[in-house]
């Protein structure tokens, strides 16, 4: 069973990296369409698109959003999550599922709702107000994690810190934060994937200050081009590179 159980192995990962492994590859194609045959190898797609001030600046756009809301999330499902570990309430488990429920909820539902909600307020979309969306799908995705991580160990460690004086912030600080560090980075790295590619919400509520995600969009209006292929590629290299800083965090943690 040994050699079958190698070949389904590798038919799965062919099936996961062979379209980024053809994005990529293309990319560096030396004609107008990323389609075969491999005429040749060109770094100019790459040039033009990092010369390309409206790419640039959605690249930049995406960081930013990306960053912030997943901060902004990780902060607050971890005060969340904090709190439903360690305090009674009633009617606790349906408030958790409350809280995850956006998790079951299309994006796309999420977005309009969020669109009606800023249109009733007057207020016109921008980053700020996808950074507020981004925060929405990525909220119960830290509670969910942070909360299962959660132990008595803490619980102890946190008891025993305030009966040495300590306060209720510097035990979140000083105690319930770093016992929980591979849980928040990985929380955090997830959601800053999620966000960095979010594409609906991120369309539904911005205007002219755009992510990349619906840069690409607009491109893709225009046909086909290696320059998108560069730009997938470009946007593939970033989120793996979140994924390895955080396996080298977490490694680093645990020895």
């Amino acid at each position: 069973m040994r050699p079958l159980a190698w070949a389904y192995l590798a038919a799965a990962y062919a099936f996961i990296f062979l379209p980024v492994v053809v994005l990529v590859a293309f990319s560096f194609q030396d004609g107008r369409l990323p389609v075969p045959p491999l005429r040749g190898v060109t770094l100019d797609w790459y040039a033009k698109v990092l010369s390309d001030r409206a790419v640039v600046a959605a690249l930049w756009n995406s960081l930013a959003v990306a960053a912030v809301s997943s901060l902004v999330a990780l902060v607050l499902g971890f005060l969340a999550a904090h709190a439903f570990a360690r305090v009674r309430l009633p009617g606790s488990a349906a408030l958790r599922t409350l809280i995850v429920a956006p998790m079951a909820v299309s994006s796309l539902i999420i977005g309009l709702g969020l669109l009606s909600v800023f249109n009733g307020l007057g207020i016109r979309p921008s980053l700020v107000t996808a950074g507020i969306g981004h925060v929405v799908i990525n909220l119960p995705l830290c509670f969910a994690i942070l909360y299962a991580a959660m132990g008595d160990h803490q619980r102890a460690a946190e008891r025993a810190a305030r009966d040495l004086g300590a306060s209720e912030a510097r035990v979140l600080w000083l105690v319930s934060a770093p016992m929980l560090a591979p849980a928040l980075a990985a929380a955090f790295f997830l959601s800053l994937t999620f966000s960095w590619d979010e594409f609906i919400i991120a369309f539904l509520l911005t205007r002219f200050d755009v992510t990349l995600p619906v840069e690409i969009w607009s491109m893709l209006r225009s046909g086909l081009s290696p320059a998108i292929n560069a730009v997938g590629a470009l946007v593939f290299l970033i989120s793996a590179g979140a994924v390895v800083l955080a396996e080298l965090l977490l490694l680093r943690r645990r020895t």
